[in-house]
């Protein structure tokens, strides 16, 4: 009675039992995600794995579990009665190649575990896989789609794998990018330009802050403002790029500025400023032995040393030099272990620059700004001491000194 029904309500007959196997498809479904999976789950919970939220949400379970449905429609396809074979070869395919993609997803998944795992460990950081996990995704995928096309036309895959010879050159014009980003990864790596956490510049990209990320077609830094800037990672080898992980590393910073000072201000110190400034802690051995120096130099002119030019003098510029260096030495914020340095540079027409050349103990940027505006805050306060004068160019407040004498000579611009 059966075998009548079907002769005579053939599509009726189909209908049904599509939906049986529809119907078995999602109960297949509902048992592996709502039994096995849930068990599977429950498994990997007592390890410390199983518990880590950042591993479980990478969904691997459930990307495996989306296979299930697929593979009961793939087989249960051919029992369909009356469906005509070219439908029955394009179900079957079709459902191949969708395990193919979930296949190809939970090795992704998998990967992504991988990498998540990595990114904890202490020498994540120095190097990063990230770019190589990419590449062999791409691959896998890459594998997936000429699958996945192989099975869709039904045709082995060595065919397509035959013909990959012929486009090689496409692929490669293709995967143009991604071959460069991966050799540029591999230098960057050998070479350990980079890593994780390096404060980099690159002007030419408006980077200017710490890594954040190595991938394998970019590079995210976030700028001090917390901008993000995403630079293309071969761009780190073609451009030029300051790193300060080196000066991280040394546990100082380097403090370079110098005091613009007005050239009319230089001059000989007399004797009573002399005696005034060795009155300072910081300058009292420094002027002493200078006396002992300059009065056995002067000594030796003999008649000659009557003349002022022909004798040596204490200038008021060297004196503020030496007591500049000793205040440094003595500095709680600068780095003894480091060069120290106060010199005087080549005299332009915004006056004669004297550089403060040191390094403070600590790499830490907002402390390292307050010991560099503590260091010249005290040296532009105290230069008076010395009858030295700062250079700056004139302002509205000095033309303001010099309009009564314009108003009583009568001359107006």
């Amino acid at each position: 009675m059966i075998w009548n029904f079907t002769d005579i309500h053939p599509v009726l007959t189909i209908a049904v039992a599509l939906l049986l196997l529809a119907f078995m498809a999602l109960f297949a479904n509902f048992v592996v995600k709502a039994l096995l999976v849930r068990v599977l789950n429950r498994a990997l919970s007592l390890t410390a794995y199983g518990r880590d939220p950042d591993l479980r949400r990478h969904g691997l379970v459930e990307r495996l579990a989306n296979i299930m449905p697929a593979l009961v429609v793939s087989t249960g396809i051919a029992l369909v009665p009356g469906l005509p074979a070219f439908v029955v070869v394009v179900v079957r395919n079709v459902s191949s190649a969708f395990m193919i993609l979930t296949a190809a997803m939970a090795v992704s998944a998998a990967l992504n575990i991988v990498d998540t795992i990595y990114h904890r460990r202490p020498e994540a950081r120095l190097k990063p896989i990230k770019g190589y996990i990419q590449v062999v995704k791409i691959a896998v995928y890459v594998i997936a789609a000429l699958l996945m096309i192989a099975t869709l036309i039904d045709r082995s895959p060595l065919i397509l794998l035959s013909g990959l010879g012929a486009m090689a050159a496409v692929l490669i014009l293709v995967f143009q990018d991604t071959l460069l980003s991966l050799v540029a990864g591999i230098q960057i790596s050998s070479t350990d330009m980079v890593r994780v956490g390096d404060w980099i510049e690159m002007p030419g990209q408006n980077a200017d802050g710490d890594i954040v990320e190595i991938a394998l077609h970019t590079v995210k830094v976030q700028n001090f403002d917390k901008t993000v800037t995403t630079i293309p990672i071969r761009k780190l080898v073609t451009e030029p790029v300051k790193n300060w992980r080196g000066m991280q590393e040394s546990g100082g910073r380097r403090i370079k500025r110098a005091l613009l000072l007005d050239q009319t201000s230089v001059r000989f110190l007399d004797g009573e400023e002399t005696e005034r400034l060795s009155s300072l802690d910081r300058l009292g051995g420094y002027l002493k032995s200078k006396r002992e120096e300059i009065a056995e130099w002067n000594g030796r002119l003999g008649e000659r040393g009557r003349i002022p030019a022909n004798t040596r003098r204490v200038t008021n510029i060297g004196t503020f030099r030496a007591y500049v260096e000793d205040y440094l030495r003595n500095h709680p914020g600068v780095h003894r272990g480091m060069t120290i340095m106060v010199r005087q540079l080549p005299p332009h027409p915004e006056g004669l620059p004297l550089e403060i050349y040191c390094f403070t103990d600590t790499t830490v940027w907002a402390a390292y700004e307050r010991i560099q505006s503590d260091i010249f805050d005290h040296l532009l306060a105290i230069l008076p001491e010395f009858g030295l004068r700062v250079f700056q160019s004139p302002t509205g407040e000095d033309l303001r000194f010099l309009l009564p004498e314009r108003e009583s000579t009568g001359r107006y611009g």
